[in-house]
């Protein structure tokens, strides 16, 4: 009660401050959003709490992952087992990371096979992508199962109005290459955007040097897409795209001192997509019917070895998803838009995994086994006065193991003056077992339920300074139940509880003579119950209390841009899960330094240095991270 009274009491005297300023401000905001209702709504409109990363902050980080824009994000905390191509899991509002949706041009792509279908971004490069939109709290309502924490959506380019082409290279520590090639363009009724690239790296020992670890755990990847769309009519349109990975990757083993010499791992993946859209009757109902098939196959191989000579595995996992979309929207009723949706989907998946150790050999097999989500969903936009802006809805899902599943969601927005906005959310979500808890041999349970959760967010946007100026503080609460923990026969059962309570604050100056500030800070409280094992919450493992980003932009001229980035993660827990004791991982600042200068129009030289201050710091226990390093390039369009 205390934190809502703190918040309400920050909430009136911040409005107080900023009402004093004679700020006389027409603008509207015309930034559009996809996600937050699955059709296009300004932002203005927009109650949810979003982070947009459009081309432009692409350029200013440089990186070529995913992964490491999204470190930068309010209320988005990174975990990443290691270097390049390890395992990295995304964690929104303390939620877990099967708890976040994350979606490749509205397709899912959360992995089937995996044993909570949590997304790995390991090998999600930024190659052919337009934006990255993050909505947080539940989506359960707009797109159903893994979204009850947030949904991040990578949004591959389309805006294509002229031929162009673009050549890039970078090279670095610890024989870092990075090259890719892309071309789009637009002839007649056809676009098309295509993009290759090739990334490698010798790395650093997965499992920190710090214990005595030295073997070089390094990472290839190369990953294409391309997209054609093709304008059949004024109301007619086809959307083809097409997303290709592989890589490979050196592990290392789970422990202290887990050198392994053999130890590699190979991922391949597909996504397919084909899409029609009709816009009917002066553009006042859009109809969209889409197909999707995403696959993946992963393999790991341990051999023998000096180090581990009493350890060799093999493993192999293949799943994939099939999807089937008919999305309305009817824009008839002034101040009024529905949208409707009818979603079919299947997912499969198959593993196996051979073992010997210390203990004896062990094998596990986990033959195909498949099921079916049925849903549709209905939520109204409703805009009265251009003042209230409100979004209501509901859907229901019919899952073929566990029956059906109702979810809701309310997301009143108000502008109070033209400048100034207030913000809610409430909503329900929930997420469906896995296809390895319902049905794996050893730890499987058909009788498993969805975990659910219920969320709530309220807060303020407030812009300044002819809209160069933002700032926003949002207050949020989850309550998670259901959640999929094992028994003491190691059996899949609904046995815990969690909940996560936080602070959002974002801050922004653009055009502040060569400057341009974006400030983010994130209070994050995080605890799980165990129900019948312990009647105390503990902290949830691997979040930080306190986050906080700052990002410096500086452009005296049209040739030069140097960009400044800032990171403080605070103190976390983790677990030793050979001890099974508790530990407390250090907090830590990281400095990341870009810079950009145009050689011509048409070319220019890139460099950074990452973790320029050279902090030692553990993401997760035992496991290595990236020393300072440093990265030249070039980038040429024609």
């Amino acid at each position: 009660m205390y934190s809502k009274t703190i918040l309400l009491a920050v909430l009136i005297l911040f409005y107080l401050t900023v009402s004093a300023q004679e700020n006389s401000i027409t603008a509207k905001l015309d930034e559009v959003i996809v996600t937050a209702n699955r059709t296009n709504t300004p932002s203005i409109e927009i109650a949810s709490s979003y982070t947009i990363i459009g081309e432009e902050d692409l350029k200013k980080h440089q990186t070529k992952s995913v992964l490491e824009i999204l470190r930068t994000v309010e209320g988005v905390n990174i975990v990443q087992s290691g270097g390049s191509g390890k395992i990295s899991k995304i964690y929104i509002r303390g939620a877990n990371p099967h708890h976040t949706l994350v979606l490749i041009d509205g397709v899912k792509v959360n992995d089937a096979s995996s044993p909570n279908n949590a997304f790995d971004f390991a090998n999600l490069s930024t190659d052919n992508i337009e934006r990255i939109e993050i909505i947080r709290g539940a989506q359960s309502t707009i797109y159903g199962s893994e979204a009850m924490a947030g949904v991040v959506n990578i949004i591959t380019k389309s805006s294509i109005d002229k031929f162009t082409s673009n050549i890039s290279a970078e090279s670095g520590s610890n024989n870092y290459f990075n090259g890719s090639l892309s071309s789009s363009g637009a002839f007649d009724f056809l676009k098309f955007s295509i993009a290759l690239s090739q990334f490698s790296t010798d790395g650093f020992s997965s499992i920190s040097k710090k214990y005595g670890n030295t073997e070089r755990d390094g990472f290839f990847n190369q990953t294409a897409s391309a997209r054609l769309i093709a304008d059949l009519s004024k109301s007619t349109k086809l959307d083809f795209i097409y997303r290709f990975n592989s890589s490979s990757t050196d592990l290392d083993q789970s422990e202290k001192y887990g050198d392994d010499p053999n130890y590699t791992g190979e991922n391949e993946e597909h996504l397919f997509k084909a899409e029609v859209t009709n816009s009917l009757f002066n553009s006042k109902w859009e109809s969209k019917l889409s197909a999707a098939l995403t696959r993946k196959i992963a393999r790991t191989t341990d051999n023998l070895d000096a180090l581990h000579p009493n350890i060799a595995s093999n493993s192999y996992n293949n799943s994939t998803r099939k999807n089937v979309v008919w999305l309305n929207t009817i824009d008839f009723i002034p101040s009024n838009k529905m949208t409707a949706g009818i979603e079919v989907q299947r997912e499969s998946a198959s593993t196996s995994f051979i073992s010997v150790s210390q203990w004896g050999p062990n094998e596990s097999k986990f033959p195909l086994r498949e099921f079916s989500t049925y849903s549709g969903f209905l939520h109204d936009q409703i805009n009265i006065g251009s003042k209230l802006f409100t979004g209501v809805g509901v859907r229901y899902d019919n899952h073929e193991q566990f029956g059906g599943k109702i979810t809701y969601r309310i997301a009143p927005a108000y502008l109070l003056n033209d400048d100034l906005k207030l913000k809610a959310t409430y909503g329900t979500g929930f997420k469906t077992p896995s296809l390895f808890n319902l049905f794996d041999p050893m730890f499987g349970n058909t009788k498993l339920n969805p975990e659910e959760s219920t969320t709530w967010d309220a807060g303020i946007e407030k812009y300044f300074l002819n809209y160069s100026g933002m700032f926003g503080l949002t207050y949020f609460e989850n309550y998670f139940d259901n959640l999929i923990g094992f028994d003491n026969s190691f059996r899949a059962v609904n046995i815990n509880k969690a909940f996560s309570k936080g602070i959002e604050v974002t801050a922004s100056l653009k055009k502040m003579g060569d400057f341009d500030f974006n400030f983010n800070y994130t209070f994050t409280e995080a605890k799980e119950k165990v129900s019948g094992i312990s009647s105390t919450y503990e902290n949830l493992i691997r979040r930080p209390k306190n986050k906080t980003t700052l990002l410096i932009t500086y452009s005296p001229t049209e040739k030069i841009r140097a960009n400044l980035i800032y990171s403080y993660i605070g103190e976390r827990e983790d677990k030793d899960f050979m001890t099974y004791s508790r530990v407390k991982l250090k907090s830590y600042s990281l400095v990341n330094i870009t810079g950009e200068y145009k050689l011509f129009e048409f070319a220019s030289l890139t460099g950074r240095i990452e973790n320029a201050l050279n902090q030692y710091y553990e993401e997760v226990l035992y496991y290595g991270t990236l020393g300072r390093s440093a990265y030249l390039g070039v980038n040429i369009n024609f």
